[in-house]
């Protein structure tokens, strides 16, 4: 008996993007809810996408001189409550071991929600002289933080990440790294994750606890709410002295070292689903998908089967020579119409119909995920219209989300204009800001917009802030985080 297909229900985009982003994470099979709660399973399909990022991160990383280690996932109590303010903002999200092996501890261990404290206590057992530094160290590893509240990649108590931390002679060789790891951030988001961000200097009050200066992107969401994807922070001496972080410099003389931190973290994965799909689920930019070509052999009655699937196979094996990651969807067990259905859910960019039509004149259809075009192409041309046209959807993602970046952006004049703003089309506000800590918090408890970043590329002007109306001289980037 022939199988039924029945599409798989999936929450509209449209109606409720809430509901239709955990929806369409657990169909396209990216995360799974985990037996612990506020926990998520990791599913290979959603583990692809942080692995191009490992890749890609890893490149720009090995290419000035950082290298990969691994450091403990317990850390002493003690050592986190050397640096006061980042113990302090810490606190709360910590999760405690204070049993070991049947027996109380003397010394509780703190499940890592950072490794500045223990990499630190090591980096001061390595570093004796100049030559010592700089000393540019990065992990891939897991975090733990107690959120009550969490939601699939973007918050969640558990989360992947790298974390760098480096050391240097000066404080202008810690800024260049702040700006380099930035700048690396600012491309993956660009040119992989095809999302518009703005780059800037957090406020003292959202700046990392323990950070002399946080460095921030920003990006903004479908539903007008801004998500900060990635910060590297300048810690200036802040762990050096009360780690003694101490080095020969080369007057021969005693001084600390000046250090930074900086990550990227599996919530982009968030930021990729939230940015880029419709209603019938995922629409992955090309660089960034597990699966760039899905083949899908059409078996009908009358095909000859074993030279479709040597054409399907020939035509996988032409494409990934060429680079492109394709797969063969062989799975009989499935109609037609429920493999178009899985793929397009999981929003691979193309997929390659091939049929008995298609192998008797050497030819696939390509239908694009994104706007559901079809055309047929001649095998011969195959390789280079995939190329083109994986390249053109790249690029169609970018421009349509920075479209809606600077349609979302606006300026506020008066406070009146900023509440009008948040009470309708939120998104991203460039206002002046006194930058009195006081002020910050009163906008944020009375529009709940808080300040996102200061750009790197802000002007110094003369204007008055858009709440209190004291002197101003720039305008800072406002918007409703998640």
């Amino acid at each position: 008996m022939k199988q039924q297909f029945e599409k798989k229900e999936l929450k509209k985009k449209s109606e409720n993007l809430s509901e239709w982003y955990t929806d369409v994470i657990l169909k396209a099979e990216l995360a799974d809810y985990a037996p612990v709660k506020g926990m998520m399973v990791i599913r290979p399909y959603g583990y692809a996408i942080w692995e191009k990022v490992q890749e890609v991160m890893n490149a720009y990383m090995k290419s000035a001189g950082v290298q990969n280690a691994y450091f403990p996932l317990f850390i002493p109590h003690s050592l986190l409550e050397k640096e006061k303010e980042h113990v302090k903002g810490f606190s709360p999200e910590l999760a405690i071991v204070t049993i070991g092996g049947g027996e109380k501890l003397k010394d509780p261990l703190v499940v890592r929600p950072t490794s500045e404290t223990i990499m630190y206590e090591m980096y001061r057992k390595w570093i004796h002289s100049w030559r010592d530094l700089p000393l540019l160290i990065n992990q891939w590893n897991n975090v733990v933080r107690w959120e009550k509240r969490t939601y699939l990649f973007l918050r969640t108590m558990e989360f992947l990440w790298h974390e760098a931390h480096t050391a240097h002679e000066d404080e202008e060789g810690a800024i260049d790294m702040c700006l380099k790891a930035l700048q690396w951030y600012k491309t993956i988001y660009e040119e992989y994750y095809a999302i518009p961000t703005i780059i800037g200097v957090k406020s003292q009050s959202e700046k990392f606890a323990g950070a002399k200066q946080t460095y921030t992107v920003e990006m903004l969401m479908p539903d007008g709410k801004a998500l900060q994807g990635a910060t590297s922070h300048n810690l200036g001496q802040n762990f050096s002295v009360p780690f003694e972080l101490k080095f020969q410099n080369r007057e021969g003389k005693e001084a600390y070292v000046w250090q930074t931190s900086w990550a990227i973290t599996t919530r982009s994965i968030g930021a990729l689903v939230l940015t880029h799909g419709d209603d019938n689920g995922l629409i992955l930019p090309p660089k960034i998908a597990p699966i760039q070509a899905i083949i899908v052999p059409i078996l009908a009655k009358d095909v000859d089967r074993t030279g479709l699937q040597g054409y399907c196979q020939e035509m996988k094996e032409a494409l990934t020579n060429s680079g492109v990651r394709v797969v063969v969807d062989e799975n009989e067990a499935e109609s037609v119409g429920r493999k178009f259905n899985k793929w397009e859910v999981k929003g691979v960019p193309l997929r390659l119909e091939v049929g008995q039509k298609e192998l008797a004149a050497r030819s696939v259809v390509v239908v694009r995920r994104d706007i559901g075009k079809k055309e047929t192409v001649k095998r011969e041309a195959m390789l280079v219209r995939i190329e083109s046209l994986l390249k053109e959807i790249q690029e169609v993602r970018y421009v349509a989300s920075k479209a809606f970046l600077d349609a979302n952006t606006r300026p506020a004049a008066s406070y009146e204009e900023l509440k009008e703003i948040m009470n309708t089309n939120r998104g991203f506000i460039r206002a002046f800001w006194c930058e009195d800590a006081a002020c910050e918090t009163a906008i944020k408890e009375e529009t709940k917009a808080s300040t996102r970043c200061l750009p790197l590329d802000a002007k110094e002007e003369k204007g008055f802030c858009v709440r209190c109306g004291k002197p101003a001289t720039h305008r800072w980037i406002f918007a409703q985080a998640y």
